[in-house]
Formats: C-alpha cells, sequence, structure tokens
C-alpha cells in the first residue's frame, strides 16, 4: 500500500470519525438527560431546598419499629436508627445491649415544620409507647429501650415540656419519659438502617397501623374568652354550646343537610366528625355514627330532667354538642351522635385546604 493510499484512508476514517463521535455524545446527553429525568420523577414533590426541615430525637424501645413507624408519618422526610446519650463513643450494637454503655436506642426524625408540628410528632409518638414504663417497652427489656426525647433546639424544650404535662392529665401513673438536650447521636449499623424495610416480616413490638391515623393535638384549639364567646356566637349557638340547651328539632341548620365535608366545633374549630358518618334518622337532629376521631371528644352522664342519657361534649372546648345514643344502624356500629346543628361549623370538601384542613381531606379518598 502506497503512502497516498494511507493518508486516503486516513482522511476518510476522519471523516467518519467525525460524523460518529456527535452523534455519540448526542445519544450519551440524552441518556444522561433521560436518567435525571427519571431521578426528578422519584424525588419528593416539593424539593428538599424548599422544606423547613428540624430534627427531633425519640427513644421509644427496639428502633426498628419506631424507625419505621416515624418514617410513615406525613410530613416526616426521614428517620434513622442510632444511639444516643450514652457514656462512650461510637458504641456498636452488642456494646449498646451487653456493656451498659447507658445508650437509648433512638430515632432521628427530620420533618417539614410547614407540613407537621413538634406536638403532632410528639402525639404519633405516644400513640405507640407506654410512657409509665421504666426500661421496658413491648418485650424489650433493659435500660437501652428506655424512652426519651432529645431536643436540639432549646425553643423545642418547653413545647415537649408543655406536651407532657397535658399528656399526665390523662395517664394515672407518673410519666418517666426522659427528655434532654442531645447530648450525641452515633449512627447505628447499616444492617439496622430501614430493618423492616429490608425484613417486611422482622421483629416490632407497635402497630405500624397507627401512622395512618389522623391525630389532633387540642393545643391548637383554644376556646375563646366569655366576651368573645358573647359577641361571637348567636344566642342560640351560646345557650347550647355554654349552657347545654338543645334546640329544637328540625330546626337545625345540618339535621338534613348531607353535603360533602367535615364538621367543626363552632367554639374552637377542632374537628368533630366527618359527612361519610352522617345518616337520616328522623329525629329531626343531625346524627353522626362516629367522630373522626374518639379522642375529640367527652362522655360524661347526664341526669337532667329525671333522663339517663350520656352528654356529649368537645374536648378543648368543653362545648355542649349534643348526647350519644344506641339506636343508631347496626351495619354503623349502632351508635348514634345526636348532636345540635347549633354547636357545629361545616367546612366544605373544597374549602378544606384554604380554611386549614387538608390534612384531613385524605378521609375521603
Amino acid at each position: 500500500m502506497t503512502m497516498k493510499m494511507i493518508i486516503s484512508l486516513l482522511v476518510i476514517f476522519g471523516v467518519i470519525g467525525l460524523m460518529i463521535v456527535p452523534n455519540m455524545l448526542n445519544n450519551l446527553q440524552e441518556n444522561k438527560d433521560n436518567n435525571t429525568t427519571t431521578k426528578n420523577i422519584e424525588k419528593p414533590l416539593k424539593e428538599v431546598s424548599e422544606m423547613k426541615l428540624k430534627d427531633i430525637y425519640l427513644a421509644g424501645g427496639c428502633f426498628w419499629g419506631l424507625e419505621e413507624y416515624m418514617s410513615r408519618i406525613n410530613g416526616v422526610y426521614d428517620a434513622t436508627s442510632g444511639y444516643a446519650n450514652g457514656n462512650t463513643e461510637n458504641p456498636t450494637y452488642e456494646q449498646v445491649c451487653y456493656q451498659n454503655t447507658g445508650h437509648a436506642e433512638t430515632v432521628h426524625v427530620q420533618y417539614d415544620s410547614e407540613e407537621i408540628d413538634l406536638q403532632t410528632i410528639l402525639t404519633y409518638y405516644f400513640k405507640v409507647i407506654n410512657p409509665t414504663s421504666i426500661n421496658k417497652q413491648g418485650n424489650d427489656v433493659g435500660s437501652q429501650y428506655r424512652t426519651g426525647i432529645y431536643y436540639i433546639n432549646e425553643e423545642d424544650h418547653e413545647v415537649i415540656t408543655q406536651f407532657i404535662k397535658e399528656q399526665q392529665k390523662i395517664v394515672d401513673a407518673p410519666i418517666v419519659v426522659e427528655v434532654e438536650p442531645l447530648k450525641h447521636y452515633y449512627l447505628a449499623e447499616e444492617y439496622h438502617q430501614d430493618y423492616l424495610k429490608k425484613n417486611p416480616n422482622g421483629y416490632c413490638h407497635i402497630d405500624l397501623s397507627l401512622a395512618d391515623e389522623i391525630v389532633f393535638v387540642p393545643q391548637i384549639y383554644t376556646k375563646p374568652s366569655e366576651e368573645d364567646l358573647k359577641n361571637n356566637l348567636t344566642e342560640i349557638q351560646y345557650q347550647v354550646t355554654q349552657e347545654s340547651a338543645t334546640e329544637r328539632p328540625f330546626t337545625g341548620e345540618y339535621w338534613d343537610f348531607y353535603g360533602k365535608g367535615i364538621y367543626v366545633d363552632i367554639v374552637t374549630g377542632e374537628p368533630l366528625f366527618s359527612s361519610l358518618d352522617k345518616f337520616e334518622s328522623s329525629c329531626g337532629w343531625p346524627s353522626f355514627a362516629a367522630p373522626i376521631a374518639p379522642e375529640v371528644m367527652t362522655l360524661t352522664e347526664d341526669t337532667s330532667f329525671n333522663m339517663n342519657r350520656i352528654e356529649v361534649k368537645s374536648r378543648t372546648g368543653e362545648t355542649h354538642l349534643g348526647h350519644l345514643f344506641e339506636d343508631g344502624p347496626a351495619e354503623l356500629g349502632g351508635l348514634r351522635y345526636c348532636i345540635n346543628s347549633a354547636s357545629l361549623r361545616f367546612i366544605p370538601y373544597d374549602q378544606m385546604a384554604s380554611e386549614g384542613y387538608e390534612y384531613l381531606m385524605k378521609i375521603f379518598d
């Protein structure tokens, strides 16, 4: 092959290369773009940079279950398992279990403070712990299984203290949950992280389905002053809610109303009932098979007018709502919450988000 032929071949290959390389680069860029798009789809709708992340550290028995439970709660961005507030550095699982390191199995919870607040986080936490048990949760016994709330922001301390004070009112024995500033937190070994996701049938001492329940934080629903009540309530609303009067049957606003939405306490705004549980009883008052959550109301014996009845009041406002009877539809549980319209305010489904009740919209799914 002559030198002239070799040069000609090199030129030809060079031209082909100039044609192929740009296409290869374009294909690589397209693949990169496609991969980026796929990753974006998998990200939360709200970018991390847009979240106002806060931290709290919770100890509540074996961290496998508590980590999975907290990670399922709406508004929680991330949860990890680790060891907190002990007296050694970088402990191993075996050391925490058998060498008296003083650490508690603890879950670090990062949450978006614009979607969920610390009081709500603590409400979920208290649903799955025994706050009166020392060094024991479920079948797990030892100081590493103690309950504890460890904070890094001093403003959280006041919230935690007040929350426990309120919880103590409804618990007979003393609450022994440890409340301390976070001294240190060491991430547990990798096999502990997301343990129940990796091992769906693994050991868990709590009911994970409780993460799907809606919780209500009573502190955010406050009762107005007596002056405000008299100025803002109608005469019948005041008489019913504050003086335990009863509106005449078939006269209230909601006795034959069946719109989609929720009913809240006219006094405090605390959610009480859903339209999903409202039924026609022909009694002349709004009738419900059940409240949105049992904790939002109190039941007391009422012997007025020479009758034996169960009075229903709202939890935070102590608003008189009506009475509870056992003559409801059997297919709905057999109960009838007979409620005065004057005690309620209806929030239509399409206004729930704008009125601050977006978190309840999922009950209609």
